[in-house]
């Protein structure tokens, strides 16, 4: 017997947008790139698949495992459905405008992915974020840090807490441990999970004072008092770790100078994205959601396998994921039914109707669409607009 196949299902972790929370989503696109637009950030719209190459080049296995490909028939070439933008973007920064000075754009797009980054993750997210290139100072961090939480305050979100981390206190403490490549790994991977066990067990080899340091790495978390312990613990064996110490005291000074209230999260082990970016690294978080909102970081290095190395900082989240959190969208005041009649004076008043901003619906078969909630009347030789009788919904 043949199996029968449910033509409507999606693949898992595939949503589609539905009328009500596509207007939300849209609606909400064009606020946050209206407050980019005001920020001085510039819209570009890469494509959505490139060679393999160009979109996976020097970034790292986790977004090559991330990445769907697929053969060009054109050239023969392999493919890649993009699963980030910002890399795109950094090519775009490098290669195709090629601009001297700072350089700060945005974006807006959807990607796929091989597999959900969490458990609760879309596969099929709407990422849409910023970039700034051309400025390697902390100031261009906290510039992106401050869009991040104006983009979440825009959206209506509150309770807002930052995580702040830096990649360069990791690497200085391994830096010091000379494990292998394969190695490295296994230690990074242990970190991110927390997990002390592995970690002694992929370290009892390295020197113990070296072992404890990243080690210690796991529960270097909280508030303002982990960088204190911070430079307890490094200042004497590994001091080039305390520039990434400074460097996260000035970004939450600076960002609490505008934010006083804001809820600022340290954690020296949190290294999102380890292969991608090289310094500061941050993420937001709402009460009630576990997974980040938004997350960004500085990734100096990307450019240069485009051909013309930049200091980049950006972030960016997912439009679908910040719609989800918002309430349900009410209506604009309903709709007005027009009725169905070839009539220039009726064209005229729905032309202008429209351009006002109302949503004028024709009415088929008698029947007004079940969104309006007004019509439009011939009273002498004018069409006016009166409430509609909800006797003539079907």
């Amino acid at each position: 017997m043949m199996s029968t196949v449910d033509h409507w299902q999606l693949p898992d972790g595939v949503e589609e947008v539905l009328p009500a929370q596509a207007e939300s989503v849209e609606a909400l696109r064009r606020v946050l790139l209206d407050l980019y637009r005001s920020w001085g950030y510039r819209l570009v719209i890469p494509p959505l698949m490139e060679f393999r190459e160009s979109l996976l080049v020097g970034l790292g296995e986790d977004l090559d495992l991330l990445t769907f490909k697929l053969t060009d028939q054109l050239s023969g070439r392999t493919l890649g459905i993009r699963a980030d933008i910002t890399p795109q973007v950094a090519r775009i920064d490098a290669h195709s405008l090629a601009e001297e000075g700072v350089s700060r754009l945005c974006y807006v797009g959807s990607t796929l992915h091989t597999r959900p980054k969490s458990l609760l993750a879309s596969r099929s997210p709407i990422q849409l974020g910023a970039e700034l290139y051309g400025d390697d100072s902390l100031g261009a961090d906290v510039e992106i840090v401050r869009l991040m939480l104006a983009t979440l305050e825009s959206v209506g979100l509150s309770g807002v807490t930052l995580d702040l981390g830096h990649v360069g206190i990791y690497e200085a403490v391994l830096a010091r441990a000379g494990l292998s490549g394969e190695k490295e790994k296994i230690v990074f991977d242990a970190l991110q999970r927390k997990s002390v066990p592995d970690l002694r067990q992929a370290l009892e080899d390295v020197d113990p004072t070296v072992s404890a340091l990243i080690i210690a790495l796991v529960d270097l978390h909280g508030d303002e008092d982990v960088l204190r312990r911070a430079r307890e613990l490094f200042s004497e064996v590994v001091p080039d770790a305390l520039a990434g110490v400074d460097a996260l005291q000035e970004v939450a000074c600076d960002i609490r100078r505008q934010l006083p209230d804001m809820d600022i999260y340290f954690d020296l082990a949190e290294l999102r994205g380890y292969h991608y970016h090289t310094g500061l690294v941050f993420a937001a978080y709402v009460a009630g959601s576990g997974q980040a909102l938004a997350n960004g970081g500085r990734y100096n290095d990307v450019g240069a396998v485009y051909g013309r190395a930049r200091p980049a900082t950006g972030f960016n989240t997912d439009l679908k994921a910040l719609v989800a959190l918002l309430p349900p969208a009410t209506s604009g005041g309903g709709a007005i039914s027009m009725p169905d009649e070839d009539d220039p004076a009726l064209d005229q008043k729905v032309q202008e109707l429209r351009a006002a901003g109302e949503v004028v619906i024709n009415c088929l078969s008698g029947t007004p669409d079940s969104r309006c909630d007004r019509q439009l009347v011939e009273q002498g030789e004018q069409w006016q607009v009166l409430p509609l009788n909800t006797d003539d919904r079907v």
